[in-house]
């Protein structure tokens, strides 16, 4: 089961329709062509295409098991009191006083550009639960932070 946003979930149906209404032809076509070559047994186009077509698959399939477990989080139900997915999280790294913002997201809404964190992450998974003023050490692969919550927002 994955927990997301609305908007996180609507990203997940557009790129399932981008994927099976455009590129699932594309490689059909492209298939085809190849085909139409000769001899498949010495056809590396043939090879490619095939293979090109077993991995979309391979994705489409893993984009509708996401889709088909997803549950849509209704963020008007949710406070900003402690940290939990899809709250906007304003910490201070105690250590160098570095100020970073994160939101909490679903593994499949995850993008570090945006700020946002999987809930699977070590600092995601440290900071569950937390409230504004907590300072929390956090192991992760480089050793320990510790960090202090500043702020929490939706």
């Amino acid at each position: 089961m994955a927990y997301m946003s609305e908007e996180g979930y609507q990203k997940l149906v557009a790129e399932l329709k981008q994927l099976e209404s455009v590129e699932r032809p594309k490689i059909v076509n492209a298939i085809a062509e190849a085909r139409d070559k000769g001899d498949l047994s010495e056809n590396a186009e043939y090879d490619a295409a095939k293979e090109a077509q077993g991995l979309l698959e391979m994705k489409i399939n893993q984009l509708k098991a996401t889709i088909s477990e997803a549950k849509i989080i209704d963020t008007s139900k949710l406070t900003a009191d402690s940290v939990q997915i899809l709250t906007r999280v304003e910490l201070k790294n105690l250590a160098n006083n570095a100020k970073m913002t994160y939101t909490i997201v679903s593994e499949s809404e995850a993008n570090l550009k945006e700020g946002k964190i999987s809930v699977t992450t070590p600092i995601a998974q440290g900071l569950l639960g937390k409230k504004v003023g907590d300072i929390v050490e956090i192991t992760i692969p480089k050793g320990k932070i510790t960090l202090e919550i500043l702020s929490i927002s939706f």
